[in-house]
């Protein structure tokens, strides 16, 4: 049997967790990142349920309508993270001057300043580049939607005229402002006592979420997805000119990030690029090696040469295959841990790779148990993962991806006391009582 350390913060927990060592309990992540976190809708629901105010809940990433966790809601859940805010929304305005917003299904949340947006014909709410109505819109949320998937906003392509410095504009040197920013928000999640989950951006290597630019006012170069995946067996010469571009500009920046408050940060999230499908993936091993391998190894050789950062990599799906891949490009933390997906059984991903990468997630299915399952099938799902994922540490809990909306709040107080009871914590009605 695996002893427990005594620990008595939140970010000894993580950190404990992230050196394959059993804490006093399982860590948990809401909110840390934004591909673990929870719709503006349930974190309100949330608040409520606790008695923490009616006040509207800011939407810190407004593609996804991602709700901030606060600390006192952070407090109430015993959530172990503290993620950094951005500076700037994805869809290209700053993250400030709040103001109201009310959602198709009544919900009150507060949005940037910035968050212009109209609606349709059809009823679905358009928002813009950088908040300019004047240009075409880089985002639609489909009438009683939830959140906004980008427009593509791809200008005919001549062969001949492609130049991979269009899909570099996307990319810059961080400027004094930025480190300003950045070093505040860093001491701010420093002393809220829990481990700081950083993303700089631009380090994402691929990721199709982005490929659209929704925040470029006239994005340039290859900006449709479709387009993108072909071109990643098609144009491999151009693919290799962006990677290698945008990783250049990024180690200049984490470096300059680094000098300014690198010993703040426990986990820095590299990349959200999504390798696999439910059943399937996007690409080969091969096509992994060749196009993203050398620039993953640059950035976690880095990484792991200057700091005593954990390197973080998002991808959902069926993505078994390239778990070694990710191993030798120097990855330390897998998310989301899709065990839905096909090949990743949970008990045969901790035996084989357990002692060599931290899964942060896998807690419980987003896509049926959660939203669609009964409490009691919750919390047996959630028992079952925990029970495979935590021995000897390597595990912090986070549910398979983000919290979605209309998940009903009663299976999210199922999974957080199913959590609770595993590691002998008083259940959230027990605790408040």
């Amino acid at each position: 049997m695996t002893m427990k350390t005594n620990i008595l913060t939140s970010a000894d927990r993580i950190r404990t967790a992230l050196v394959h060592r059993e804490p006093d309990r399982i860590p948990l992540d809401l909110g840390g990142t934004t591909v673990s976190g929870m719709h503006v809708s349930v974190v309100a629901a949330l608040r409520r349920h606790f008695g923490l105010g009616a006040d509207p809940v800011k939407v810190f990433e407004v593609g996804q309508m991602l709700g901030e966790v606060a600390d006192d809601l952070k407090d109430v859940l015993g959530v172990d993270t503290a993620g950094i805010p951005r500076r700037m929304s994805r869809f290209g305005f700053p993250l400030e001057n709040w103001k109201p917003f009310r959602m198709h299904d009544g919900t009150e949340v507060l949005v940037p300043g910035g968050f212009h947006v109209t609606r349709d014909g059809s009823g679905d709410t358009l928002i813009y580049p950088q908040g300019d109505t004047t240009l075409e819109p880089s985002g639609r949320m489909p009438k009683d939607g939830y959140f906004f998937d980008a427009i593509v906003r791809q200008p005919p392509i001549e062969e001949d005229k492609l130049d991979p410095r269009d899909n570099l504009e996307d990319f810059s040197y961080v400027s004094e402002e930025d480190l300003q920013f950045i070093e505040g928000a860093l001491r701010d999640a420093a002393g809220s006592g829990r481990a700081v989950i950083a993303s700089f951006g631009g380090t994402g290597l691929g990721d199709v979420a982005n490929v659209p630019a929704p925040w470029l006012r006239s994005p340039k170069g290859i900006r449709d997805v479709a387009e993108w995946y072909m071109s990643t067996r098609t144009r491999r010469h151009y693919i290799h000119a962006v990677f290698e571009g945008q990783t250049d500009i990024a180690l200049a920046n984490l470096e300059r990030i680094r000098e300014r408050a690198g010993g703040l940060i426990d986990v820095l999230y590299v990349c959200g690029t999504d390798f696999g499908t439910q059943t399937s993936s996007f690409c080969s091993v091969a096509t992994f090696h060749e196009l993203w391998a050398p620039y993953y190894r640059r950035l976690n050789e880095w990484v792991h040469r200057n700091t005593n950062w954990k390197t973080f990599k998002h991808s959902c799906g069926a993505v078994a295959k390239f778990i070694p891949s990710l191993i030798e490009c120097g990855f330390d933390i897998l998310n989301p841990v899709q065990c839905s997906a096909a090949g990743m059984d949970a008990a045969e991903l901790k035996r084989m790779y357990g002692d060599q990468l931290v899964f942060w997630g896998g807690g419980v299915d987003t896509q049926k148990t959660l939203p669609f399952g009964t409490p009691a099938q919750v919390r047996e799902e959630v028992l079952r993962r925990c029970e495979v994922f935590a021995p000897h540490g390597g595990f912090v809990f986070n549910p398979v991806h983000n919290i979605q909306a209309q998940t009903p709040l009663e299976n999210v107080l199922a999974m957080l006391d199913a959590l609770r009871s595993f590691g002998g914590v008083p259940n959230l009605t027990a605790a408040r009582a």
